[in-house]
């Protein structure tokens, strides 16, 4: 059926067609709207069968859904941001116990200094714990992301995190196809757990493991993302059989057969940045971009043949990995290896930043020119930055960074000289 809905409500739409058992749910901003609308549907008895449980943390709704999923039922919770970050030794056991919870990420910038605005920090602090990670471009794309997640995880017993653009997704209203309960029902099964605590069949979930078996467990682990490199495009394949659009999957190339710049990113800025190649095609520039879904597992052979035949690959990342510069762009420099390309890494829309077209352009022609930085940060305002090193160079006392470029912008008061 097709409806003009909130990004969020969307969600609760199609975790609810998905049939969980258990909820649980702690708020932050933005992924709020999503449990207040499932927590809305459970009290008014439209979501049989399913209890919400109202938690005192974001540690204690992984906690629980740990728990609930431990014990055979089918669990969801979401979080952003320090959300993530506080969940985090949870966020590691849930993977490692192997169990199939499906998590929303509202994505949300990391304090401090204290951001509530978009960026994809939050997700990738948690790259390397064992979840299957998929980002989301559009609203429609979310739903049906999450109805693809729970067969993901239930098939591999491993959880995985739908990550969805804070605010420019979560609370933009959009046209969106949410399929029938029907539909759904013949595309997710029953879930019948690989593991499941029975106090008639007692076993222990969680036990301590030393040296003598640790590696194996671990390549475990790394063995079931390795099958999901698999599972991935065929599931996607499956779904668009099904309900008739194509969602998911590993990458999607965007006119890239004969481009030899291509733009590489994840997320919802894969909208603005086809806007541009398509204004640059009609102009002849021989530009295209490729959006990465499926960021854990890494699709490498997948983005190596979609790039490899580029003279050059642009990497927009909306993370910074303080020091290095890029994270995308070490999976992608990986998947290229032995490749001759050039290969920039950009960092863009930190903490909110709009990523606008007319920047877009500058930075691709740029790029084609091959006048870039190996590391760019999109419109990064030099004159305050050249500002602050000095003033921490000619007092040692300088104080808080983040308060004193506030106020040389005028943004709030402050006593810092």
């Amino acid at each position: 059926m097709l409806k003009q809905t909130e990004g969020s409500r969307a969600v609760a739409e199609a975790i609810a067609l998905c049939r969980p058992e258990v909820i649980c749910a702690y708020p932050i901003t933005p992924q709020t709207h999503i449990v207040e609308g499932l927590g809305e549907m459970v009290k008014a008895g439209e979501l049989a069968g399913c209890e919400f449980i109202n938690v005192e943390s974001e540690f204690a709704a992984l906690s629980v859904a740990i728990g609930a999923s431990a014990a055979g039922a089918r669990t969801y919770t979401a979080t952003s941001s320090q959300g993530l970050l506080f969940m985090a030794e949870a966020v590691y056991n849930a993977a490692g116990l192997g169990l199939p919870i499906v998590m929303t990420i509202g994505n949300r910038a990391i304090g401090a200094p204290i951001n509530i605005w978009n960026d994809h920090s939050d997700s990738m602090s948690m790259r390397d714990a064992g979840w299957i990670q998929l980002f989301a471009e559009t609203n429609q794309e979310a739903l049906d992301l999450h109805i693809q997640a729970f067969r993901l995880a239930e098939e591999l017993s491993c959880p995985v995190m739908v990550c969805m653009d804070g605010f420019i997704l979560t609370h933009a209203y959009d046209r969106v196809d949410v399929p029938a309960q029907a539909e759904v029902d013949a595309f997710l099964p029953a879930f019948e757990p690989r593991q499941v605590l029975d106090p008639a069949e007692p076993v222990t979930i969680g036990a301590m493991v030393g040296p003598e078996a640790f590696t194996e467990v671990r390549y475990l682990a790394h063995h079931k993302q390795l099958r999901a490199l698999a599972l991935i495009p065929h599931l996607s394949s499956e779904f668009a059989a099904k309900f008739g659009r194509a969602s998911g999957g590993l990458i999607r190339p965007y006119r890239t057969s004969d481009a030899e710049t291509i733009v590489v990113a994840l997320g919802s800025v894969i909208g603005t940045v086809k806007e541009v190649v398509d204004d640059m095609r009609g102009e002849g520039v021989a530009i295209g971009c490729v959006s990465i879904c499926s960021f854990r597992p890494f699709p490498l052979t997948a983005l190596r043949e979609a790039l490899e035949h580029a003279k050059r690959v642009i990497v927009l990342e909306k993370c910074l990995a303080v020091g290095l510069g890029g994270i995308v762009s070490d999976g992608v420099r990986k998947a290229l290896s032995g490749v001759m390309l050039k290969g920039y890494t950009v960092i863009a829309g930190l903490g909110g930043r709009a990523i606008t077209r007319k920047s877009l352009r500058q930075l691709f022609e740029d790029a084609g020119a091959d006048e870039l930085e190996q590391v760019t940060f999109l419109d990064l305002n030099a004159d305050i930055v050249a500002s602050e090193l000095e003033r921490e160079t000619l007092s040692r006392r300088s104080g808080p960074t983040a308060e004193a470029i506030l106020r040389r912008l005028g943004t709030v008061a402050s006593g810092i000289g």
